[in-house]
């Protein structure tokens, strides 16, 4: 960790995850995480650790992930090299377009507010989608899917959906957000909570799906929650449909006096269906 007078900094980023093991440091595997920390090591010239806003597993996707790290206080100075500089060291498959000191005690994880989700699943075998989205041309009952993914909004218990053997204090998540939108040949399940569980979102994807093709009936959800089985519930979707979309912090933890910085082009997401 940098020494001596320093800021901390939240960092934004998009990536790829088709090529990394997920976004955790993990001996003998590529991670997102490894290569944020030495490329920031490269630039600033000391040795730099960073937090993100979550654990991402292998092969899924960012639009929008944060993290945090602790640099020196004229790193603000001069935000154009210091993304250039640090684009250089990274690989094509990561991309930071964000950087803005925050208070010290400003945490990446333990801050954010809410953050969403979107699984994308590709009906019409779109080329441009290959490794973005989960292939999937059987039939499907929107609309009951639909009343599915409402039925999963509020707070409650999700350990149905969690990854057997986690280690968490407890299971419970609020969920602002449920639904299914459609575009151009693809399907997008959109969520939004303030806490996500390991294996949550694409275990609910897979789920839904199972509902939309008639292997459950829909008034077998509710049991399915209640049963805190994850044998009760459907298959996991592929990681590679699976995108970190947006994170949301209070507006209290950024340095009123500081403007963020960044590479006013932002992340692009331009293939059909990865659309904004």
């Amino acid at each position: 960790m940098v020494t001596g007078e320093g800021m901390r900094y939240f960092l934004e980023l998009s990536f790829n995850g088709s090529g990394f093991a997920g976004w955790q440091q993990q001996p003998g595997s590529p991670s997102v995480q490894a290569e944020l920390q030495r490329a920031l090591t490269g630039v600033l010239g000391s040795t730099v650790e960073v937090t993100g806003a979550g654990r991402t597993d292998a092969g899924v996707h960012a639009r929008q992930m944060v993290l945090h790290f602790d640099g020196p206080d004229g790193l603000q100075l001069a935000p154009d090299a210091f993304f250039r500089d640090l684009s250089l060291l990274l690989p094509p498959a990561i991309r930071v377009h964000g950087l803005r000191p925050v208070r010290e005690e400003a945490h990446a994880r333990f801050d954010a507010v809410t953050r969403g989700y979107r699984y994308f699943v590709d009906r019409e075998r779109n080329p441009f989608l290959r490794g973005l989205a989960m292939d999937y041309h059987g039939p499907l009952d929107f609309d009951v899917m639909q009343k599915g993914a409402s039925m999963l909004t509020g707070t409650r218990d999700f350990r149905c959906f969690a990854r057997s053997g986690s280690e968490v204090s407890h299971y419970l998540c609020s969920v602002y957000t449920s639904h299914w939108l459609e575009e151009e040949g693809v399907l997008i399940f959109e969520i939004r909570a303030n806490r996500f569980l390991r294996n949550m979102v694409r275990a609910i994807v897979g789920t839904l799906l199972d509902i939309g093709r008639g292997r459950f009936a829909l008034n077998a959800l509710p049991g399915i929650l209640a049963s805190g089985s994850r044998s009760r519930a459907g298959t996991s979707a592929p990681a590679h449909g699976l995108f970190l979309w947006e994170v949301t912090y209070p507006r209290e933890i950024y340095l009123e006096s500081a403007d963020c910085q960044s590479d006013v082009s932002g992340p692009s997401l331009s293939s059909p269906g990865l659309s904004r």
